[in-house]
């Protein structure tokens, strides 16, 4: 128990110090986390930790999908629902061809099934370490939209392979009609399962109104989901990622206060899964190498070959499919905005790291699976590999492209707004056109016409005086909330008030400085 306890200590708080360290070493971090995990491993408390890899997919990866499919834009991704799809079953089916053929060939002994399913267990690749750089480095939306859209589905596509190569590993029977309709019947029906849990869960929040409440059910989501699906023998990822589109579509149900926490709550448990799995990459990475060193240098080679293959697969197969659909049929290409830039096709070939849910996937299969050594050691082998060579390059290859954000986002965000200060600034014509208006009213409203004006001023000189009436008006509002954040201490630390009702005021002084932030 004591060990665990130092354990868990040993990862936080390398958790903690690599986010702070690796933005000043100009290390992406889910690399500094992987070379910090196996540092870690080297710590005799930590290196005792049994980690089960069904914690991770079973743990970890139902929120993990679940917070990804509340923060993607469903509009991007029905506009671009042609290139994620070509990424998450095309490319992976791909893979796992290939995959299959250059194990076959490296090393002979392992049966075809075996091949396979290697390729299936590689075939989903980890885009957290792809999206920490693009979102710092404001890449153009159509990328993030295609890889963030990949991401969601690609696991299930892998993950459902893996559990049907196993069954046909394990039984040495192969039917390819059996195999295909098993597929769809399991992605098909883990998709009613999200449909129904994610209605259930939309339909609850229009009744709950307790925040702390709300987070629990919201947890409790992905779970519920995936618990059903795995009953029901189908894919869980596909249930979760469904069910969190349900929700988020109907998000507007949950209490403004509540959102807002809500929000701040599952960016912080994201961040701590997220790290943690690169921590458990690099932890299991030089016991998985050690055995494999016992394999010989064919094992080597052949996961040297693999990893190979899994790059090349990407690149060979992103560049036909991104033009010549386009090329073939003119009204998709005009429904996608065009050709796509070559450069973007260059970075979404690139972004192909493998993480977390390979090797979990790997080390999940039966003891009695044949091989099992030899695709744990190749898995470990190209997570490695793309984890150094393509999460480590990513940074430098979207400077040296020159990628940069259309703007796109903030146009929409700026026309928004627009719309948004207009209904306003009518409301409060109604309201006071019905009855009495307090002079705070016709300041609000003059703050929102400020606002207005500030985007949407023909002339440039009102724009930038009204810009600078805004400015001055939320440096008297932080300078009187500094006033009172100072008085309140004041009064804690004089015994005027007891902590209790210090932590509250403060709490109310916080939620107005939120409130003001997201004003503008």
């Amino acid at each position: 128990m004591l060990a665990s306890l130092h354990a868990l200590t040993a990862l936080l708080a390398t958790l903690a110090v690599v986010t702070l360290v690796a933005p000043r070493l100009r290390l992406p971090q889910p690399l500094a986390l992987a070379l910090a995990g196996v540092g870690l491993a080297f710590v005799p408390s930590v290196r005792a930790l049994d980690i089960d890899p069904e914690l991770i997919l079973v743990g970890f990866l139902p929120p993990l999908l679940y917070a990804d499919a509340w923060q993607t834009s469903w509009r991007d991704f029905r506009r671009w629902l042609r290139p994620i799809v070509m990424l998450a079953t095309g490319l992976v089916g791909f893979t796992i061809l290939v995959v299959g053929l250059v194990a076959k060939w490296a090393l002979p002994e392992l049966p075809w099934a075996v091949c396979f399913v290697l390729g299936a267990i590689v075939s989903p690749t980890d885009t957290v370490a792809a999206q920490a750089v693009i979102e710092r480095l404001r890449v153009p939306r159509r990328i993030t939209a295609i890889l963030g859209g990949e991401s969601l589905v690609n696991d299930a596509t892998g993950l459902v392979g893996v559990q049907i190569g196993v069954v046909v590993a394990l039984q040495g029977v192969f039917d390819g009609a059996q195999v295909a309709g098993q597929f769809a019947w399991v992605a098909g029906l883990g998709i009613v399962v999200g449909v129904a849990c994610g209605g259930l869960f939309a339909w609850i929040n229009r009744l709950v109104r307790e925040p702390a409440v709300l987070f629990t059910l919201s947890l409790l989501a992905p779970y519920l989901a995936f618990s059903v699906a795995s009953m029901l023998d189908v894919s869980g990822v596909l249930a979760v990622v469904t069910a969190g589109a349900v929700v988020a579509w109907r998000v507007h149900f949950v209490p403004p206060q509540a959102r807002v926490q809500l929000r701040a709550s599952w960016a912080q448990l994201t961040f701590l899964l997220n790290g943690l799995c690169f921590l458990y990459i690099g932890l299991e990475s030089p016991c998985l190498l050690q055995r494999a060193a016992h394999g010989g240098t064919e094992l080597w080679l052949a996961g040297l070959a693999v990893s190979a293959a899994v790059i090349g697969a990407r690149i060979v197969w992103c560049w036909p499919n991104a033009y010549l659909p386009a090329l073939l049929f003119p009204a998709l290409r005009a429904r996608e905005g065009g050709y796509p830039p070559p450069r973007g096709v260059l970075l979404v070939s690139w972004c192909g790291v493998r993480g977390a849910v390979s090797l979990a996937a790997a080390l999940a299969l039966p003891v009695a699976f044949p091989g099992r050594d030899e695709v744990v050691a190749i898995t470990v082998a190209v997570i490695l590999a793309t984890l150094f060579l393509q999460g480590g390059t990513l940074t430098p290859l979207v400077k040296l492209l020159g990628l940069r954000d259309d703007g796109t986002t903030e146009q929409e965000m700026r026309t928004a707004r627009e719309r948004l200060l207009q209904a306003g600034i009518a409301r409060l014509d109604a309201f006071c056109s019905d009855q009495s208006c307090p002079v705070a009213v016709y300041r609000f409203r003059s703050s929102m016409a400020d606002e207005l004006a500030s985007l949407q001023a023909d002339d440039d000189a009102e724009r930038a005086k009204a810009s600078q009436r805004l400015a001055v008006s939320r440096d008297v509002r932080s300078a009187v909330v500094v006033a009172q954040e100072a008085a309140l201490l004041q009064l804690r630390d004089s015994g005027a008030i007891d902590d209790h009702a210090y932590q509250n005021l403060l709490l109310e002084l916080d939620h107005t400085v939120v409130a003001e932030v997201a004003a503008g």
